[in-house]
């Protein structure tokens, strides 16, 4: 599975951490930033990871910012991607098993590494359930090409 990842200043440390969790693990990873704790416009990172998903370079993407919300809803903004701020394990298998999202964000000050590390394997393990939540998803993709115009 081939994995996108990006972060902002705050969440370089722990994007580090996933980076290599997950590269240890077997996947491939692309990282889109930030290589430092220089600050930067965390929505230019966020639509880095999103459009590579959305484009179909990468299945799936992780994304870590202070609280992981600016990220998650910079992502949102991309058509076709649904990201999740995930801070347990019940949501990180939820976003999968009944959102479909492609990315979840996290927040660096909010989590550590360890829970994040759990986090992200639970979501990658987690995989669409379809039946009752295939009518959600699909009316979540309705509305995006109404309000886009597609």
């Amino acid at each position: 599975m081939s994995i996108a990842i990006g972060c902002d200043e705050a969440g370089f440390t722990l994007k580090e951490t996933l980076k290599k969790f997950l590269v240890d693990k077997g996947y491939e990873v692309e990282d889109f930033g930030v290589y430092n704790t220089n600050p930067v416009l965390y929505p230019d990172i966020a639509v880095k990871v999103a459009k590579s998903i959305a484009d179909g370079k990468h299945e799936r993407g992780v994304l870590v910012c202070g609280t992981g919300i600016g990220m998650a809803i910079t992502a949102n903004k991309v058509p076709g991607i649904r990201a999740a701020v995930c801070h347990d394990p019940y949501s990180a298998e939820r976003a999968r098993k009944s959102n479909n999202a492609q990315i979840i964000a996290m927040g660096a000050r909010i989590i550590g590494s360890e829970l994040a590390k759990t986090l992200v394997a639970t979501w990658l393990e987690s995989e669409f359930q379809g039946g009752g939540s295939t009518e959600k998803v699909n009316r979540i993709s309705e509305y995006e090409r109404e309000f886009i115009g597609k």
